[in-house]
């Protein structure tokens, strides 16, 4: 009795899913670990074909499995997932019930110090944005017909030949002023700004200042201060074409039309000559047809006093008459002969498709006809039997047989 009272009191086992669901639970109940950054170095990395991508965060001490779904793998994420790469992953630790491992679930992924750039990007811009340099009132109109076009790039880099291509394409009557400078790296800030200087001097209609995509850190020197500042200071219009859509820099703030790709910058900067002729067609077909209209509205007055004219003078209507039946004559004689030359070429093929048929014709293309005495031209075998008599007609005369 004493043996069974004690088992009443015993805990009963936990399966092994079941000890693994109530880890995974505490984890899912931690605040902390449910929005973490977490900070290490990429190894171990696979992308199977179902594109989810499963790697290890290791530091020198620990190593962390992690894992980020496809649907959360940004072009910023894909940048950054490399074998060696430090990385920042944001996410929530949880439990992989089936091998009772715990690991990251990450849903954003950045090369580690990119927050701190972040943050100095969002420092600086709030204190511009406090001084007004942003402002909406500030932004200069761009001009609609621009006769000189500077542009601040790089001189090798392929946003120079899209915005080239694009403005010899729209506007090629623009002068293109090219003001080079490095777009990356340290020394770049101070290119950017002394390029700025120089092509402002030479006095542009618009200036388009730009580069091609890249991380945040390759696309900081266009978030310098000093270079904001010389942009908004500036007289003249300026376009930015920094990166793809999704990239925004300080520039683009300042700027007085934001372009979301360097190729969109010249867009903007350019009318499309395509159009403007198109326009100018219009314009000049209506000038044509105001100008008809007046030119047949003068016609008729001057036919009304055309007509008043030769009433009061008999002598001038019979002359300007002669000249009538004259021109009559020629058209009537003109179109006689039109006539005679088509009845002739009427004629001639009539002539030519009775020929086609002409029995002789048939005969001397190596046909025959057969006759029968008393019933004429045989057009059947049926009319024909044995030892009948019969005449062969060819083209040079006619011989006698008989059928067998």
């Amino acid at each position: 009795m004493l043996n069974q009272g004690l088992l009443s009191f015993v805990t009963p086992s936990l399966s092994v899913s079941e000890i693994n669901r109530q880890i995974k639970n505490l984890l899912e109940q931690d605040p902390i670990l449910e929005d973490i950054w977490i900070r290490g170095e990429i190894s171990n990395l696979s992308i199977p074909v179902s594109g989810h991508a499963y790697f290890t965060l290791k530091d020198a001490k620990s190593s962390l499995k992690c894992v980020i779904w496809r649907s959360n793998l940004t072009a910023a994420a894909n940048a950054a997932l490399k074998n060696g790469n430090d990385v920042e992953a944001h996410g929530k630790i949880s439990v992989y019930e089936r091998d009772g491992i715990y690991q990251l679930y990450a849903d954003e992924i950045r090369i580690a110090g990119l927050g701190r750039l972040y943050e100095e990007f969002l420092r600086l811009k709030n204190q511009l944005e406090k001084e007004g340099l942003f402002e909406p009132a500030r932004k200069k109109k761009i001009p609609e017909i621009p006769q000189t076009i500077g542009i601040i790039t790089s001189r090798t880099g392929a946003a120079l030949q899209d915005v080239l291509n694009t403005i010899r394409k729209r506007w090629p009557i623009a002068a293109i002023l090219l003001s080079p400078a490095a777009v990356q790296g340290a020394e770049a800030p101070a290119a950017l700004f002394n390029a700025f200087e120089r092509l402002e001097k030479e006095n542009p209609d618009v200036i388009i200042i730009g580069r091609g995509g890249g991380s945040i850190e390759d696309l900081w020197a266009f978030n310098d201060e000093f270079l904001v500042r010389r942009i908004a200071e500036s007289h003249i219009p300026v376009i930015s074409g920094i990166g793809h859509e999704t990239d925004f820099t300080l520039v683009d703030f300042v700027a007085d039309l934001r372009a979301p790709t360097p190729t969109g910058a010249a867009v903007s900067a350019t009318p499309d000559i395509q159009e403007i002729r198109g326009y100018l067609d219009a314009l000049s077909l209506q000038l044509n047809n105001y100008i008809r209209d007046k030119i047949q509205s003068h016609r008729r007055d001057l036919q009304i006093f055309s007509h008043r004219l030769e009433l009061r003078a008999p002598l001038q209507q019979i002359q300007q008459e002669k000249q009538t039946v004259d021109s009559l004559q020629i058209r009537m004689t003109q179109q006689m002969a039109h006539f005679l030359q088509q009845e002739r070429l009427r004629l001639t093929g009539m002539e030519q498709r009775l020929s086609a048929v002409n029995p002789e014709s048939i005969l001397k293309r190596g046909y025959a006809l057969i006759e029968k005495e008393g019933q004429g031209l045989i057009t059947s075998v049926t009319q024909l039997k044995r030892q009948d008599g019969i005449r062969i007609l060819m083209a040079d005369g006619s011989v006698d047989a008989t059928i067998q």
